[in-house]
């Protein structure tokens, strides 16, 4: 090998390997899916708080898996070396939502597939995916979960709440019981037969009973 050979690099090469007009049209198709994703994402939010960051990132994130894959694909010896640099990659970021998990992995095959050339896959899953979470993942119920906090003075008044609830209820389990001199407070876990929640007026009206709250619940958070 001559010293000539070992700034023989096939950088050049490389350079031609990907057409302007192929990465062109995957960055473009790209930002356009990615803002598909994150307007999406945004119409089916349901968390605490909304952050426009992590939808930029699924925009992000789309392009940036486009332009790996697309260099991946264009060079064996790199695909390895990608392997292993992104194999010490660690991400702490917390995912408070189960579903921004789905959004992620939406991101990344849409990424993929677009970078492997399988144009309409990418555009009509994205699309058949876009509205299988507009149709399902805004849906309310009326069975979804809520927490009734009672203050009540003695037993005869929690007795009496917790009958009432039973009857206006389709569910109503005791999650937690607080006890102190002349005032009872309990934590109840309850389903409601209808969208309707007139039953906690009437039920803070109850002789015995100091305050009624309903609070939506989901499992993870109040709100």
């Amino acid at each position: 090998m001559t010293f000539n050979d070992i700034f023989k690099s096939s950088f050049l090469e490389n350079v031609t390997s990907i057409s302007l007009l192929d990465m062109g049209i995957a960055l473009v198709l790209a930002f356009c899916l990615g803002l598909f994703i994150f307007m999406v994402y945004k119409k089916t939010f349901s968390g605490v708080m909304y952050a426009s960051s992590f939808g930029v990132t699924l925009i992000a994130l789309t392009m940036i898996t486009t332009l790996v894959i697309m260099a991946v694909t264009s060079n064996v010896v790199l695909s390895l070396g990608m392997v292993g640099a992104l194999s010490i990659v660690r991400f702490r970021t917390a995912i408070k939502e189960p579903l921004d998990i789905a959004f992620l992995f939406w991101s990344i095959a849409v990424g993929i597939v677009l970078a492997a050339g399988m144009i309409p896959l990418a555009v009509i899953g994205s699309v058949v995916i876009g509205v299988v979470l507009l149709v399902f993942a805004n849906q309310k119920s009326h069975v979804n979960p809520y927490i009734v906090v009672i203050r009540c003075s003695d037993h005869e008044s929690e007795q009496a709440a917790k009958t009432y609830l039973d009857q206006q209820t389709e569910r109503c389990v005791v999650k937690s019981k607080t006890v102190q001199k002349g005032e009872v407070e309990l934590n109840l876990e309850i389903r409601l037969k209808r969208d309707n929640t007139d039953f906690i007026n009437a039920l803070a009206d109850m002789a015995g009973v100091h305050s009624a709250v309903l609070v939506s619940y989901n499992g993870d958070y109040m709100s």
